[in-house]
């Protein structure tokens, strides 16, 4: 007789000791039930519910159009498909840049709605007074450094972040004060792979890179840009590890010339 072994969950505190023991943490997004089993199944550590919704699945140019009512949406689709990883989603932006109380509203929101395990905000001492009343109330935060999307009309720019030393040092700031606000760790976002390593290092909070080098305690992609299904995105610090715009193209392309030639259905595909 074979005994079913428990999923052991991933926890906040996991993320803690695998920096402590030096093991590296996965993270990729995810949008909705069927990936979110999917990469369940896989093993990875943390799936982020990213406000790349906004690009991924409803085609803006920006992150900033997604609202707080869609984020709950995609979270919760995640939430039924997931059983072992921890479930991390951004607050959109408008949800908290106001001020603290609201930045609490929507986190509270979130977790109540969704069922998720924390959320991610962008940002490093303008947001630490939300930061430290969501950690108050009993809600894991990640924070988000360096290249922030949401800021991208103030940017001008997706160039990397953090090359010139006031940047640098304001970064290596904001991410001691998210640690000591509470931030059970923090998304690294294209920065200098040595500053990376300095503010890994420097902290005990894990940090998540992406596009920030290989001394990060963990990595993130977004899944279409990993998978290849979003095949205009390439930049440097992206692995494509399939090409699934080319598969699911010539899946289709074999499935329309089996329709019409009359192939399928076949004698065994009907009843």
């Amino acid at each position: 007789m074979s005994v079913s072994k428990e999923i052991k969950k991933v926890t906040t505190n996991t993320l803690l000791r695998m920096k402590s023991q030096g093991e590296k943490i996965s993270m990729l997004t995810a949008y909705d039930f069927s990936f979110a089993r999917l990469f369940d199944a896989a093993g990875v550590d943390v799936i982020l519910v990213g406000d790349s919704a906004s690009n991924v699945m409803a085609g803006h140019e920006t992150t900033l159009p997604i609202t707080l009512d869609q984020m709950i949406y995609h979270a919760s689709s995640v939430i039924r498909g997931t059983h072992r990883s921890l479930v991390v989603v951004d607050l959109p932006f408008g949800a908290y840049q106001s001020n603290p109380k609201e930045a609490l509203a929507s986190a509270v929101r979130i977790m109540k709605e969704t069922g998720a395990h924390g959320v991610k905000l962008e940002g490093g001492e303008e947001i630490i007074e939300s930061v430290k009343l969501i950690v108050a109330a009993g809600i894991p935060v990640m924070g988000h450094l360096g290249l922030t999307p949401q800021s991208i009309y103030k940017f001008g720019t997706y160039a990397v972040r953090a090359k010139e030393e006031a940047e640098a040092g304001k970064l290596r700031n904001d991410a001691r004060l998210l640690q000591d606000a509470g931030c059970f760790a923090t998304v690294l976002e294209k920065i200098p792979a040595q500053l990376a390593r300095e503010v890994s290092e420097s902290l005990l909070i894990p940090t998540i890179g992406i596009g920030a080098g290989m001394h990060c305690d963990g990595q993130v992609l977004v899944m279409h840009d990993m998978l290849g299904i979003n095949t205009e995105f390439k930049p440097r610090f992206l692995r494509q590890y399939l090409n699934l715009a080319e598969q699911i193209n010539g899946a289709v392309q074999h499935y329309i010339k089996d329709v019409k030639s009359g192939d399928f259905p076949n004698e065994n595909e009907q009843y």
